[in-house]
Protein backbone atom coordinates (compact mmCIF):
# COMPACT_ATOMS: atom_id res chain seq x y z
CA UNK A 1 0.00 0.00 0.00
CA UNK A 2 1.50 3.39 -0.98
CA UNK A 3 2.37 5.83 1.79
CA UNK A 4 0.76 9.26 2.13
CA UNK A 5 3.94 10.85 0.78
CA UNK A 6 3.90 8.55 -2.25
CA UNK A 7 0.25 9.40 -2.90
CA UNK A 8 1.05 13.09 -2.64
CA UNK A 9 3.97 12.80 -5.04
CA UNK A 10 1.83 10.80 -7.47
CA UNK A 11 -0.86 13.49 -7.31
CA UNK A 12 1.74 16.20 -7.97
CA UNK A 13 3.12 14.28 -10.96
CA UNK A 14 -0.39 13.86 -12.32
CA UNK A 15 -1.03 17.59 -11.93
CA UNK A 16 2.26 18.43 -13.68
CA UNK A 17 1.27 16.20 -16.62
CA UNK A 18 -2.12 17.89 -16.79
CA UNK A 19 -0.49 21.32 -16.80
CA UNK A 20 1.88 20.24 -19.58
CA UNK A 21 -1.05 18.99 -21.67
CA UNK A 22 -2.88 22.25 -21.09
CA UNK A 23 0.19 24.21 -22.25
CA UNK A 24 0.39 22.17 -25.47
CA UNK A 25 -3.31 22.72 -26.16
CA UNK A 26 -2.95 26.43 -25.47
CA UNK A 27 -0.04 26.69 -27.92
CA UNK A 28 -2.05 24.99 -30.65
CA UNK A 29 -4.97 27.31 -30.08
CA UNK A 30 -2.71 30.35 -30.37
CA UNK A 31 -1.40 29.08 -33.70
CA UNK A 32 -4.92 28.79 -35.13
CA UNK A 33 -6.05 32.40 -34.78
CA UNK A 34 -5.58 35.56 -32.78
CA UNK A 35 -9.24 35.34 -31.82
CA UNK A 36 -8.66 32.10 -29.92
CA UNK A 37 -5.88 33.81 -27.99
CA UNK A 38 -8.26 36.55 -26.92
CA UNK A 39 -10.84 33.98 -25.82
CA UNK A 40 -8.20 32.18 -23.78
CA UNK A 41 -7.39 35.37 -21.89
CA UNK A 42 -11.05 35.91 -21.09
CA UNK A 43 -11.42 32.36 -19.85
CA UNK A 44 -8.36 32.67 -17.62
CA UNK A 45 -9.81 35.79 -16.03
CA UNK A 46 -13.07 33.94 -15.51
CA UNK A 47 -11.36 31.09 -13.64
CA UNK A 48 -9.67 33.55 -11.27
CA UNK A 49 -13.03 35.24 -10.65
CA UNK A 50 -14.69 31.93 -9.87
CA UNK A 51 -12.11 31.19 -7.17
CA UNK A 52 -12.78 34.61 -5.63
CA UNK A 53 -16.49 33.72 -5.38
CA UNK A 54 -15.81 31.71 -2.24
CA UNK A 55 -14.35 34.64 -0.34
CA UNK A 56 -16.30 36.87 2.01
CA UNK A 57 -15.93 40.54 2.81
CA UNK A 58 -15.92 41.83 -0.79
CA UNK A 59 -18.06 44.68 -1.99
CA UNK A 60 -17.99 44.64 -5.80
CA UNK A 61 -20.77 42.31 -6.86
CA UNK A 62 -22.08 43.92 -10.05
CA UNK A 63 -20.55 42.18 -13.07
CA UNK A 64 -22.56 39.52 -14.87
CA UNK A 65 -21.04 36.05 -14.64
CA UNK A 66 -20.58 33.75 -17.65
CA UNK A 67 -23.60 31.51 -18.27
CA UNK A 68 -23.31 27.76 -17.72
CA UNK A 69 -22.61 25.55 -20.71
CA UNK A 70 -24.86 22.66 -21.64
CA UNK A 71 -21.96 20.20 -21.68
CA UNK A 72 -19.42 20.53 -18.87
CA UNK A 73 -15.90 19.09 -19.21
CA UNK A 74 -14.74 16.92 -16.30
CA UNK A 75 -13.07 18.94 -13.57
CA UNK A 76 -9.26 18.73 -13.64
CA UNK A 77 -7.01 18.88 -10.60
CA UNK A 78 -5.20 16.84 -7.99
CA UNK A 79 -7.40 14.65 -5.80
CA UNK A 80 -8.27 16.17 -2.45
CA UNK A 81 -7.03 14.02 0.45
CA UNK A 82 -9.84 11.83 1.76
CA UNK A 83 -8.64 11.95 5.36
CA UNK A 84 -5.93 13.39 7.56
CA UNK A 85 -2.46 11.93 7.19
CA UNK A 86 -2.37 11.47 10.99
CA UNK A 87 -5.20 11.50 13.50
CA UNK A 88 -5.57 14.44 15.85
CA UNK A 89 -5.49 13.98 19.65
CA UNK A 90 -8.85 13.34 21.34
CA UNK A 91 -9.27 17.05 22.10
CA UNK A 92 -7.70 20.24 20.77
CA UNK A 93 -7.70 23.91 21.71
CA UNK A 94 -9.11 26.43 19.21
CA UNK A 95 -8.79 30.19 18.79
CA UNK A 96 -11.68 32.50 17.89
CA UNK A 97 -10.31 36.06 18.05
CA UNK A 98 -12.60 39.02 17.49
CA UNK A 99 -12.68 40.19 13.87
CA UNK A 100 -15.23 43.01 13.78
CA UNK A 101 -18.90 43.60 14.40
CA UNK A 102 -21.18 40.57 14.39
CA UNK A 103 -23.94 40.58 11.78
CA UNK A 104 -26.24 38.83 14.25
CA UNK A 105 -25.88 38.53 18.04
CA UNK A 106 -23.98 35.45 19.20
CA UNK A 107 -21.46 34.26 21.76
CA UNK A 108 -18.16 32.79 20.50
CA UNK A 109 -17.79 29.06 21.15
CA UNK A 110 -15.68 27.47 23.87
CA UNK A 111 -12.07 27.25 22.79
CA UNK A 112 -10.50 24.59 25.04
CA UNK A 113 -10.96 20.84 25.16
CA UNK A 114 -12.74 20.71 21.78
CA UNK A 115 -13.54 17.15 20.75
CA UNK A 116 -12.12 15.61 17.59
CA UNK A 117 -14.34 12.55 17.88
CA UNK A 118 -17.50 11.63 16.02
CA UNK A 119 -19.88 13.32 13.62
CA UNK A 120 -22.41 16.06 14.36
CA UNK A 121 -25.70 15.48 12.52
CA UNK A 122 -27.44 18.72 11.55
CA UNK A 123 -30.77 19.31 9.82
CA UNK A 124 -30.66 22.38 7.58
CA UNK A 125 -34.27 23.27 6.83
CA UNK A 126 -34.77 25.69 3.92
CA UNK A 127 -37.62 27.15 1.93
CA UNK A 128 -36.67 24.75 -0.90
CA UNK A 129 -36.38 21.59 1.19
CA UNK A 130 -34.33 19.98 3.94
CA UNK A 131 -30.63 19.10 3.78
CA UNK A 132 -28.98 16.60 6.11
CA UNK A 133 -25.46 17.67 7.07
CA UNK A 134 -22.83 15.39 8.61
CA UNK A 135 -20.07 17.45 10.24
CA UNK A 136 -16.79 15.57 10.77
CA UNK A 137 -14.91 16.58 13.92
CA UNK A 138 -11.94 14.40 12.97
CA UNK A 139 -11.31 16.56 9.90
CA UNK A 140 -11.89 20.09 11.22
CA UNK A 141 -12.84 20.13 14.91
CA UNK A 142 -12.57 23.90 15.46
CA UNK A 143 -14.77 24.54 12.41
CA UNK A 144 -17.41 22.03 13.51
CA UNK A 145 -17.27 23.48 17.03
CA UNK A 146 -18.01 26.97 15.70
CA UNK A 147 -20.75 25.82 13.30
CA UNK A 148 -22.56 23.79 15.96
CA UNK A 149 -22.31 26.69 18.42
CA UNK A 150 -23.84 29.13 15.92
CA UNK A 151 -26.55 26.62 14.96
CA UNK A 152 -27.49 26.11 18.62
CA UNK A 153 -27.76 29.89 19.02
CA UNK A 154 -30.12 30.05 15.98
CA UNK A 155 -27.62 32.27 14.20
CA UNK A 156 -28.41 30.71 10.80
CA UNK A 157 -32.20 30.79 11.23
CA UNK A 158 -34.05 33.00 8.73
CA UNK A 159 -30.90 33.84 6.73
CA UNK A 160 -30.62 33.67 2.92
CA UNK A 161 -28.26 31.64 0.79
CA UNK A 162 -26.94 34.61 -1.11
CA UNK A 163 -24.76 33.17 -3.88
CA UNK A 164 -25.08 30.42 -6.48
CA UNK A 165 -22.40 29.50 -9.04
CA UNK A 166 -23.35 27.22 -11.94
CA UNK A 167 -20.28 27.35 -14.21
CA UNK A 168 -16.66 26.33 -13.54
CA UNK A 169 -17.39 25.60 -9.90
CA UNK A 170 -20.75 24.47 -8.56
CA UNK A 171 -21.66 25.88 -5.18
CA UNK A 172 -24.42 27.40 -3.09
CA UNK A 173 -23.05 29.83 -0.50
CA UNK A 174 -24.89 30.59 2.75
CA UNK A 175 -24.27 31.71 6.33
CA UNK A 176 -24.34 35.52 6.02
CA UNK A 177 -27.25 37.06 7.95
CA UNK A 178 -26.94 40.25 5.87
CA UNK A 179 -27.38 38.38 2.58
CA UNK A 180 -24.69 40.62 1.04
CA UNK A 181 -21.65 38.34 1.27
CA UNK A 182 -19.94 40.63 3.77
CA UNK A 183 -21.34 39.46 7.11
CA UNK A 184 -19.94 37.25 9.83
CA UNK A 185 -20.17 36.31 13.51
CA UNK A 186 -17.71 38.92 14.79
CA UNK A 187 -14.87 36.42 15.24
CA UNK A 188 -12.56 34.48 12.95
CA UNK A 189 -10.59 31.25 12.99
CA UNK A 190 -7.92 29.51 10.97
CA UNK A 191 -8.10 26.96 8.17
CA UNK A 192 -8.07 23.28 9.05
CA UNK A 193 -8.37 20.28 6.69
CA UNK A 194 -7.11 20.09 3.94
CA UNK A 195 -5.00 23.27 4.18
CA UNK A 196 -3.03 21.97 7.16
CA UNK A 197 -2.06 18.83 5.22
CA UNK A 198 0.25 20.83 2.91
CA UNK A 199 3.54 22.56 3.57
CA UNK A 200 3.39 26.30 2.88
CA UNK A 201 5.88 25.97 0.01
CA UNK A 202 4.25 22.85 -1.45
CA UNK A 203 3.15 23.48 -5.05
CA UNK A 204 0.07 21.35 -4.41
CA UNK A 205 -1.05 23.86 -1.76
CA UNK A 206 -1.71 26.43 -4.50
CA UNK A 207 -2.78 24.15 -7.36
CA UNK A 208 -6.36 23.14 -8.05
CA UNK A 209 -7.74 20.23 -6.07
CA UNK A 210 -11.05 18.52 -6.73
CA UNK A 211 -13.56 19.24 -3.97
CA UNK A 212 -16.06 16.40 -4.35
CA UNK A 213 -19.80 16.68 -4.86
CA UNK A 214 -21.54 16.83 -1.48
CA UNK A 215 -18.69 18.63 0.31
CA UNK A 216 -19.38 21.35 2.88
CA UNK A 217 -16.57 23.90 3.20
CA UNK A 218 -15.93 27.32 4.71
CA UNK A 219 -15.71 30.54 2.74
CA UNK A 220 -12.95 32.93 3.77
CA UNK A 221 -11.46 36.29 2.85
CA UNK A 222 -8.28 34.76 1.43
CA UNK A 223 -6.34 35.86 4.51
CA UNK A 224 -5.20 33.68 7.45
CA UNK A 225 -7.68 33.12 10.27
CA UNK A 226 -10.55 34.65 8.29
CA UNK A 227 -13.17 31.90 8.46
CA UNK A 228 -16.40 33.06 10.06
CA UNK A 229 -19.96 31.90 9.48
CA UNK A 230 -20.18 31.73 5.68
CA UNK A 231 -20.01 28.28 4.14
CA UNK A 232 -20.67 26.66 0.77
CA UNK A 233 -22.19 23.39 -0.42
CA UNK A 234 -20.98 21.67 -3.58
CA UNK A 235 -23.53 19.96 -5.83
CA UNK A 236 -20.87 18.88 -8.40
CA UNK A 237 -17.14 18.14 -8.25
CA UNK A 238 -15.31 21.49 -8.41
CA UNK A 239 -11.63 22.47 -8.86
CA UNK A 240 -10.41 24.87 -6.14
CA UNK A 241 -7.13 25.61 -4.36
CA UNK A 242 -7.06 23.58 -1.11
CA UNK A 243 -7.48 26.75 0.94
CA UNK A 244 -11.12 26.18 1.91
CA UNK A 245 -11.71 24.19 5.08
CA UNK A 246 -13.72 20.99 4.53
CA UNK A 247 -15.84 20.04 7.52
CA UNK A 248 -18.67 17.80 6.36
CA UNK A 249 -20.93 16.36 3.70
CA UNK A 250 -24.51 16.76 2.43
CA UNK A 251 -26.84 13.75 2.20
CA UNK A 252 -28.43 12.64 -1.09
CA UNK A 253 -31.86 14.22 -0.42
CA UNK A 254 -30.03 17.45 0.35
CA UNK A 255 -28.07 17.22 -2.90
CA UNK A 256 -31.37 16.85 -4.76
CA UNK A 257 -32.47 20.13 -3.16
CA UNK A 258 -29.21 21.81 -4.23
CA UNK A 259 -29.60 20.52 -7.79
CA UNK A 260 -33.16 21.89 -7.93
CA UNK A 261 -31.90 25.31 -6.82
CA UNK A 262 -28.99 25.19 -9.29
CA UNK A 263 -31.34 24.29 -12.16
CA UNK A 264 -33.06 27.64 -11.66
CA UNK A 265 -29.79 29.51 -12.32
CA UNK A 266 -28.68 32.82 -10.82
CA UNK A 267 -29.17 36.49 -11.59
CA UNK A 268 -25.53 37.08 -12.60
CA UNK A 269 -25.21 39.97 -10.15
CA UNK A 270 -21.88 39.09 -8.54
CA UNK A 271 -18.64 40.12 -10.25
CA UNK A 272 -16.71 37.28 -8.63
CA UNK A 273 -18.98 34.74 -10.34
CA UNK A 274 -22.61 33.70 -10.22
CA UNK A 275 -25.21 35.70 -8.34
CA UNK A 276 -28.26 35.44 -6.14
CA UNK A 277 -30.19 32.21 -6.82
CA UNK A 278 -33.08 32.80 -9.23
CA UNK A 279 -34.91 30.29 -7.05
CA UNK A 280 -34.65 32.11 -3.69
CA UNK A 281 -33.59 29.95 -0.76
CA UNK A 282 -33.64 30.87 2.94
CA UNK A 283 -32.42 28.76 5.86
CA UNK A 284 -35.47 28.57 8.12
CA UNK A 285 -33.70 26.60 10.85
CA UNK A 286 -30.45 24.78 11.57
CA UNK A 287 -30.99 22.01 14.13
CA UNK A 288 -28.18 19.97 15.71
CA UNK A 289 -29.63 16.47 16.07
CA UNK A 290 -26.62 14.58 17.44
Amino acid sequence: MPTNEQRRQAAKRKLERQLERRAVRAKRRRQLTVAFTAIGVVLAIGVVALVVVLTRGGGDDNTTAAPPTTEEAPAEGAPLPAARSAALPATVDCSYPASGEASKPNTPPQSTGVSTQGVAAVKMATTQGDLGLSLDRALSPCTVNSFVSLANQQYFNDTPCHRLVTSGIYVLQCGDPTGQGTGGPGYGFGNEFPTDQYAADDAAAQAAAIYPRGTIAMANSGQPNSNGSQFFLLYKDSPLPPQYTVFGTVDEPGLAVLEKIAAGGDDGSISAGGGAPATPVTITSMTVQA
